[in-house]
């Protein structure tokens, strides 16, 4: 499929389906505050129940960065967002934009060594943590220049009631935390950030090719890096994410959040997307059955993004508890694959429809989705999304299609890629290929696909060793180098093997020092103290030897072949 060929998934679109979409304009703040102009009296966001409208989070946003403005914090600065899922993730996350700065997204249950890593990449001086993870950021080497820490309590959005349950737990963390203002690393609450006069209008807002944010990946070559996303990359992606789903109404749609704002995913689909239309966004802090129908009993979802685990938990725990989901209209599923045995009882449930999608952190996410149509194909991750190209290539030779039918490495353009990793000159470029027309470079997913005579995209296989489990990412290489650490570990190799839950499972084939025995628990407990928990090995095997190449490359194909090969013996 080659450049300058007929695009022939667009005849697949559903209905109201736009074959383009209008260029980006302005910022991504401008996004909501469109919104707030529009929906200023509706629920823009509800959390345990507490609500806060459209006019209460523009000024709240408009607050937070005039005080982040009196904290130093400039145009290009990127500034560090560590935070679960919380009314004050959604507004810092404008406040840094309306200055035109970078939100750097984290995940505040990475560890210390974790965290540490990134910090040393991006530079932040400026942090907004959540204040579990506040003195882990306080105890960073002094070669890590942070300046001001903003301290946020998320128990403070919570209603009177919810907080007063959980008075005496807040009261004992607070007490373990009574040295934190006199770090060297000083704080600042929260509340105090939002006692700053709203934001003055001269104060000019960032362009569309400006940098938005930048989004940590093990990419294509399985070493964490940042991708850098301008404001255009992320307004593309929430117009393309509107425009696939014309029959969700603004101002109406109720949007769970049940997916971490800090994942790509989760960020485009709630923080932008819902927020560009007016939604009422009901975020959860992290997935439990039990909340998130509590809620569907109150006022269920129109539009719920998430992963195959979570509808399959969603469905059992409803049907055990008694809850309808009747009224969920559109489910979009991504980060891997989505099964039959989770869509039919899914759509059965709901009335609704559950398909699947495809993206990366570097495509702002979102590439490919099936149509929320009677059309969707089951087993493909469905049809580029409006304003996309993709070809596929050789992977030997990215610049020579394939003939069109059969297999190759899906290489895409389009308004939703990025630029380039933060930094990295040689990492960006290795993952371009250069345009033989005026539409610009194209980027290489590192995915071997087929595509059918429609235009349904189906994933084969992946040239890149990245291990997706539960919809998040994990590099190999950095599993492995926290093994090595093991006193009884001489080498290892770290490989994805199938999952039915979860998609992959880690798997870490471990050759022991001599006379040492294989203690697979106190392996597993030496990882957590690296690694956050998706991230830790659910096995260890040990075996004498690795297969290595010619330059002694560890071949961890090879090492993944022989671990299924000895499962199906």
């Amino acid at each position: 499929m080659g450049i300058g060929t007929p695009r022939p998934w667009l005849a697949s679109y559903a209905e109201g389906v736009p074959d383009e979409i209008e260029p980006a304009e302005g910022s991504l703040y401008d996004l909501v505050a469109a919104s707030v102009a529009t929906y200023g009296s509706h629920v823009a966001l509800e959390f345990f129940g507490r609500t806060t409208t459209y006019a209460e989070l523009g000024a709240e946003i408009d607050r937070a960065a005039e005080g982040l403005r009196l904290l130093g914090v400039q145009k290009g600065d990127p500034v560090a967002l560590v935070l679960p899922n919380c009314p004050q993730h959604i507004v810092a996350f404008y406040a840094v934009l309306r200055l035109g700065a970078i939100v750097v997204e984290h995940n505040p249950l990475y560890t210390p060594r974790e965290l540490r890593h990134q910090f040393e990449d991006h530079g932040a001086r400026v942090v907004i943590a959540w204040n579990k993870v506040v003195e882990t950021i306080q105890d960073f080497p002094d070669d890590i220049e942070i300046a001001t820490i903003v301290s946020v309590d998320v128990t403070r959005a919570m209603p009177f009631a919810t907080r007063a349950a959980l008075r005496l737990p807040i009261r004992k963390a607070r007490e373990s935390r009574a040295a934190l203002t006199t770090s060297v690393r000083g704080t600042v609450p929260w509340p105090k950030l939002l006692e700053a006069d709203p934001i003055e209008e001269r104060i000019i807002s960032p362009t569309v090719d400006d940098v938005a944010l930048i989004q940590y990946t093990s990419g294509t070559t399985g070493s964490p890096k940042g991708a850098t996303l301008s404001h255009g990359n992320l307004l593309a992606n929430a117009a393309q994410s509107r425009a696939w789903v014309p029959q969700v109404e603004r101002g109406t749609a109720v949007v769970y959040a049940v997916l971490p704002m800090f994942h790509a995913y989760g960020l485009t689909l709630c923080l932008t997307f819902a927020m560009s239309m007016g939604a009422r966004l009901v975020l959860f802090p992290k997935f439990e059955p039990d909340l998130v129908l509590a809620v569907v009993k109150k006022r269920p979802a129109t539009f719920l993004p998430a992963v195959p685990p979570i509808y399959e938990r969603l469905t059992r725990a409803a049907a055990e508890r008694g809850v309808s989901l009747a009224g969920i209209d559109i489910a979009i599923s991504g980060a891997m694959p989505l099964s039959a045995e989770v869509v039919e009882p899914w759509e059965a449930e709901t009335g609704g429809y559950l398909v699947e999608g495809y993206g990366l952190s570097e495509t702002s996410p979102v590439l490919m989705a099936n149509p929320v149509a009677p059309n969707r194909r089951a087993g493909t991750v469905g049809l580029p999304l409006p304003s996309t190209e993709v070809r596929v290539v050789d992977p030997d030779e990215p610049t020579v299609d394939r003939t069109p039918g059969d297999e190759g490495e899906l290489i895409v353009r389009g308004p939703q890629v990025f630029s380039g990793y933060w930094k990295k000159p040689d990492e960006t470029a290795a993952v371009f290929v250069p345009a033989t027309d005026d539409g610009g470079p194209w980027f290489r997913t590192g995915d071997i696909v087929s595509v059918d005579e429609d235009g349904f995209v189906r994933i084969v296989d992946r040239i890149k060793e990245l291990i997706i489990t539960g919809g998040f990412n994990v590099s190999p290489s950095e599993v492995e180098d926290a093994l090595r650490g093991h006193a009884d570990i001489v080498d290892v190799a770290v490989v994805g093997l199938p999952d039915t839950h979860s998609g992959e499972q880690v798997v870490a084939a471990v050759v022991l020092a001599e006379g040492a025995t294989l203690d697979e628990a106190a392996i597993r407990a030496f990882a957590r103290d690296a690694l956050t928990a998706y991230k830790v090995p659910k096995r260890v095997v040990a075996v004498d030897e690795l297969p290595r190449s010619l330059i002694g490359k560890v071949q961890r194909r090879l090492v993944r072949d022989a671990l299924l090969e000895n499962e199906q013996a």
